[in-house]
């Protein structure tokens, strides 16, 4: 399996029922305050449209609905790892991606041996409050040389103009969460993502073929 280099994320089942099959091959599920009925339920939708497009579904922060309904992937940042136990995770077979902002988090992470680790925000984002400003690209190509072979995601603020330079400092895959739902045209934004990043040069996970 690989990373595509195009990696949205929406707080819901109807936007990856909507934008999904435009294309889409790597997506995230973070939903946030939700009761635990509704996130199976989300989950479950979301696994059904990737299923039958092809696409890797990721889900944050909830591994154990994650791992109750056979889901591949699960991402966590760094609070959610306070109370993840890993070792579930990695017994279920799920692969897992970290957020990292700072060398103390990027350790704690790669002591985990994640299937990707994140950086961001690389830009100033206003999706939510965050005690880290802006990382820059220059970082990405720090956190490049830290991590190896292991999938570098850029996230935070990221456009498809900017793209490219997330690109030329060392990441893999490019997020974007409000540059497409916050746009007047999700489904031409999606698509113009599509067209800029392309599909041929995807990242191989650690431990991938």
């Amino acid at each position: 399996m690989s990373l595509d280099r195009f990696y949205p994320i929406f707080d819901s089942a109807a936007w990856i029922k909507r934008l999904v099959p435009l294309g889409i091959k790597l997506v995230q599920l973070r939903i946030k305050d939700a009761d635990d009925q509704t996130i199976r339920t989300e989950i479950s939708a979301a696994k059904e449209v990737c299923a039958r497009t092809g696409t890797t579904l990721v889900i944050n922060d909830y591994w154990q609905a994650a791992i109750d309904l056979g889901c591949d992937w699960i991402h966590l940042g760094q609070e959610d790892l306070d109370d993840a136990d890993t070792d579930a995770i990695r017994a279920a077979g799920i692969k897992l991606g970290i957020s990292t902002h700072d060398r103390a988090e990027l350790a704690r992470a790669i002591a985990l041996k994640p299937d990707y680790v994140a950086l961001g925000p690389i830009y100033p984002t206003i999706l939510k409050q965050m005690k880290w400003h802006e990382q820059g690209v220059e970082k990405l190509r720090k956190w490049r040389a830290e991590i190896g072979d292991t999938p570098l995601i850029a996230i935070g603020g990221m456009t498809i103009e900017r793209a490219a330079g997330a690109y030329s400092a060392g990441a893999d895959v490019v997020s974007a969460v409000t540059n497409i739902t916050l746009n007047a045209d999700p489904e031409a934004q999606v698509k113009a993502w599509l067209q800029a990043t392309g599909t041929p040069h995807s990242a191989t996970p650690r431990g991938d073929t």
